[in-house]
């Protein structure tokens, strides 16, 4: 049945389309279905996934498919089950795509290689060529599937290491859940899942959302097998005060658009990871704490200028990325010495 205006009813998935309300940013493309309809199913997946060819395993038993799934710039994510035991089968998927099994069990294969399993212990990688079969996706399997685009991963690892990739990008076919960067990845997929329906929530957020896609990128190669792996481990070298210069400068000009560390990277001509260490090193803080930093500065100038019958402390602090407000006020007091209410009273 349906559970919203951008879901599915038994008669066919509806139109998927963006929404936007007056001050928020763009909503994430949504789709949710619930049916028991193969052919409808087949055209869920198929809209915001690949084009399926879809068997039931079991014909005494329903599909009674449960799909939530949103597009979110270079990702595709959503939390799916199937209710019975099915097979799947696609052609190319034309893009990265991992599995992560909340409950149940996932049988797979890709290409030439043997068949494998993905549980809540371990995640199912997929690469963006050769012929791929869910041999059997189990009726209690209920799982996580993010979609990456290609060039987007590429590009953001590039960035990451500081050198163009001369050798295709192929990722290591499971992942670990159940410790260190895979288990910490697998926890942010939820969050962004979780968020998809909250029209309020982090993903309408421009200088949030941004925030989010870099760090689904980033925490995906730290969390997978790839020949360029320990390269993000390596120290980066001293000097070159010059790209520091340039990101400084760019953040202060223009603290309202919604930089993500590689975007601040490709302005400075350098590496995401050197301008990490580096800027640390010479301001005390992260480019992002940086440009936190100048923001919580524009949101105390807006304070300073606004009248206190027409405007709230809120509405300042959203508007400026500052979406937890007591911990934005915690931090504004330890910065000015003072809470950001009575900056706003002062006038």
């Amino acid at each position: 049945m349906a559970e919203n205006a951008e879901s599915a009813d038994r008669t066919g998935p509806a139109p998927v389309r963006a929404g936007s309300r007056e001050g928020t940013g763009p909503a994430p493309v949504r789709l949710a279905l619930h049916t028991a309809d193969l052919d409808e199913a087949r055209l869920a997946i198929g809209t915001m996934y690949y084009d399926p060819r879809i068997e039931l395993l079991d014909s005494r038993r329903l599909l009674d498919t449960d799909f939530s799934m949103a597009r979110l710039g270079p990702f595709t994510v959503g939390e799916l089950c199937c209710g019975a035991d099915v097979r799947m089968r696609f052609d190319d998927l034309g893009a990265y795509h991992v599995d992560l099994p909340l409950t149940g069990r996932l049988t797979w294969r890709q290409g030439p290689r043997g068949t494998r399993l993905a549980t809540p212990d371990r995640a199912a990688v997929f690469q963006p060529e050769g012929r791929t079969t869910l041999e059997r996706w189990d009726g209690a399997c209920r799982l996580l599937a993010v979609k990456v685009a290609p060039a987007a991963l590429v590009r953001h690892l590039e960035l990451l290491v500081g050198d163009s990739l001369r050798a295709p990008l192929r990722l290591a076919p499971t992942m670990d859940l159940t410790a260190g960067p895979g288990r910490s990845w697998a926890r942010l997929v939820r969050l962004v899942t979780d968020e998809i329906d909250d029209d309020r929530g982090l993903l309408r957020q421009p200088l949030l959302a941004a925030d989010l896609q870099d760090a689904l990128l980033t925490g995906l190669l730290l969390a997978t097998g790839h020949p360029w792996r320990e390269a993000l481990d390596r120290p980066v070298p001293h000097g070159f005060a010059r790209p520091v210069t340039r990101v400084v400068e760019v953040i202060r000009a223009r603290p309202e658009h919604p930089f993500t560390t590689t975007e601040l990277a490709e302005v400075g001509g350098v590496s995401a990871r050197w301008l990490q260490e580096v800027f640390r090193r010479q301001t005390g803080t992260t480019p992002m704490g940086y440009l936190r930093e100048v923001r919580m500065e524009r949101v105390r100038d807006e304070l300073l200028r606004a009248d206190p019958a027409a405007t709230t402390v809120s509405d300042v602090a959203y508007r400026w990325g500052f979406g937890h407000l007591g911990r934005f006020a915690d931090k504004y007091r330890a910065r000015f010495g003072e809470l950001p209410s009575q900056t706003l009273r002062s006038r």
